[in-house]
C-alpha cells in the first residue's frame, strides 16, 4: 500500500468516496494511487506537463498494478482534461498565481466539475481573491504544519455568491478564523515573532526605502494581530 506525506494525506482526505479524480502536476502520482488503492476514488487522470515525472507516475501507476484505473496524460493545467471527464480536480504544490492560471485556462473543462481540491504554496491572500472573481467559494479549510512549513488546504466549489471577504478572511482564511483553528494560531504566533524581529532590525535605518518597509511591516503585523485577537475571544 502507498504511503503519503501528511501533506499528502490531509489532501487526500478532502476527496469524497466514488469521485472521479485528476490530479494536476502529479509529479510520481502517488497521490492517485493512494486514493484508487483505498478505494476512495473509482478513477484517476494523473497529469503532468513534465515528460520526467509522468514517466516516474507510469512506472509508479504498473508497478502497483492500476493502468486501467488511472490513466496518464502529459499536458500543460487542465488542457488535456475533457469536459465531464472528472468530478474533483485536485491542483496541489504549486504557487498561488500559477494554480490561478491554470484554473483560469482550464475553463473549458472545470464547468463541468463539482469541486476542486487546492493547496497553494504561496501568496494566499491573492489566491482566495482569485477564487473568489473564478466564482469559486471555499467550502472546506485546513491547515497543517510539516517539517516546519504551513499548508493550506482548500475544498471549492462554484458559487454565484456576492459575499465579500473582510483582509483578515482574504489573508487567514475565513473558516480557519471562525474554527479558531489551532494550526493557524501557531502560524500567526510564528508570524509574530518573525515580523517584530524584522521591524526591530529596521529601526536603526534613516533611509526613505527604509521607512516604507517599516511601514510595510507594521501593517502585515496588525494583520496578523487582529487574527489572534479574533481567535482568542471566546
Amino acid at each position: 500500500m502507498t504511503e503519503l506525506s501528511k501533506r499528502l494525506q490531509t489532501i487526500a482526505s478532502f476527496v469524497r468516496p466514488g469521485s472521479r479524480i485528476a490530479d494536476v502536476g502529479t509529479d510520481h502520482g502517488f497521490l492517485p494511487i493512494y486514493l484508487i488503492e483505498q478505494e476512495i476514488a473509482s478513477h484517476g487522470i494523473a497529469m503532468d506537463v513534465r515528460k520526467g515525472p509522468l514517466s516516474r507516475a507510469q512506472e509508479h501507476i504498473a508497478e502497483a498494478g492500476l493502468e486501467e484505473k488511472i490513466e496518464t496524460r502529459l499536458g500543460n493545467g487542465l488542457e488535456k482534461l475533457i469536459p465531464g471527464e472528472a468530478d474533483t480536480v485536485i491542483i496541489a504544490g504549486m504557487g498561488g498565481p500559477l494554480m490561478l492560471d491554470i484554473l483560469r485556462a482550464g475553463s473549458h473543462a472545470s464547468g463541468d466539475v463539482e469541486r476542486f481540491v487546492l493547496s497553494p504554496q504561496s501568496d494566499w491572500r491573492g489566491f482566495r481573491l482569485g477564487l473568489r472573481e473564478l466564482g469559486l467559494q471555499i467550502v472546506r479549510e485546513e491547515m497543517i504544519c510539516e517539517d516546519g512549513k504551513y499548508y493550506v488546504i482548500m475544498e471549492a466549489v462554484h458559487d454565484v455568491s456576492t459575499r465579500v471577504e473582510e483582509e483578515s478572511e482574504l489573508r487567514f482564511g475565513r473558516l480557519l478564523l471562525e474554527e479558531k483553528h489551532p494550526v493557524l494560531l501557531e502560524y500567526l504566533l510564528w508570524q509574530t515573532d518573525i515580523l517584530t524581529g524584522i521591524l526591530e532590525k529596521l529601526c536603526d535605518g534613516e533611509k526613505p526605502e527604509a521607512e516604507r518597509r517599516r511601514e510595510q511591516i507594521r501593517q502585515e503585523l496588525n494583520f496578523v494581530e487582529a487574527a489572534l485577537e479574533q481567535i482568542r475571544k471566546r
